[in-house]
């Protein structure tokens, strides 16, 4: 079972027409995830790759059963295109886009909220069930089985291109993913890795999380809490990458927008620290994963 989409989300691109939207399109449809339609100004009446063009988000709501959004417009465009989606019913938004304007992911985060709206992103490559055989965004690109085999193990990463990785690492060890989650790089994110837990929780189908994490946010600090207050109750297999980031100037900023350390708040070890207090399973070096994922599952 998926979590977040499944062979019943009816999908719609906003900014299809554009260069990686296309591309992404094609692949996200030879994978045979249902691109119902896509919506550009102006290029109302053209199509993608068999998917059909509307100038606006509600004329492809009135032609078509839509509940998802995959969004790639330019970070200007994005508060426009979120509250369109919005506006018009549809209940999970995924935002490809990067660098968008924070007092915008403020606002319609927020709006979001009030909705009853999920969010993925901004700056998310995608999140892929493959068993289910669906997925949001490049992620996987057009060679997807290279990583991402339908399994039991949940991978959650800030990181576009960890996300990867770890999902292969998951392979690698002999088990596949139920659903893996690129929660996006940006500082402001709509769904941190404590919401997912909830969400794999509930799920039948996974019986352990894999995450990967960077310095920066209080995201593993609230996971470790969740897992201590009952929350999330199967096993979670973490590795927190830059540990040497302890070592440079207060305020340095590594990666992604939201990894930075400040007043002691987003170190590594204090990651660590407090997911073994919880009961996680946290890997020293990345390859350690693989060992530590056949402790959980046996």
């Amino acid at each position: 079972m998926a979590i977040l989409l499944d062979r019943n989300s009816k999908i719609v691109v906003q900014g299809i027409t554009g260069r990686e939207a296309s591309m992404v399109t094609r692949h996200t449809l030879d994978y045979g995830t249902p691109i119902v339609a896509g919506v550009t100004p102006g290029k109302g009446g053209e199509s993608v790759h068999g998917a059909p063009v509307y100038d606006t988000l509600a004329a492809a709501c009135r032609a078509h059963e839509l509940n998802t959004s995959m969004v790639y417009v330019p970070p200007a465009f994005v508060y426009d295109a979120v509250l369109e989606a919005i506006a018009n019913g549809i209940k999970f938004i995924f935002i490809a886009t990067e660098n968008v304007p924070q007092q915008d992911v403020i606002k319609f985060l927020h709006l979001a909220r009030r909705e009853g709206v999920r969010v993925v992103g901004p700056n998310s490559v995608g999140i892929i069930s493959p068993a289910d055989r669906v997925k949001l965004g490049a992620i996987g690109g057009d060679n997807v089985e290279r990583c991402f085999v339908p399994g039991h193990v949940g991978v959650i990463s800030r990181s576009g291109g960890m996300t990867a990785e770890t999902s292969w690492m998951v392979k690698k060890a002999g088990y596949g993913v139920s659903t893996s989650v690129s929660i996006g790089g940006d500082a402001l994110i709509g769904s941190p890795p404590k919401e997912l837990l909830a969400l794999f929780e509930k799920d039948p189908e996974t019986r352990a999380v894999v995450t990967f994490s960077e310095p920066g946010t209080s995201f593993e600090e609230e996971m470790a809490d969740y897992i201590q207050q009952g929350g999330f109750t199967k096993p979670l297999v973490s590795f927190v990458a830059g540990r040497f980031t302890e070592s440079l100037p207060e305020g340095t900023v590594f990666g992604h927008a939201g990894a930075m350390i400040s007043g002691g708040a987003g170190k590594p070890s204090q990651k660590v620290a407090r997911l073994k207090q919880a009961g996680a399973l946290v890997a020293e070096q990345f390859d350690d994963l693989i060992p530590l994922l056949k402790k959980a599952l046996g």
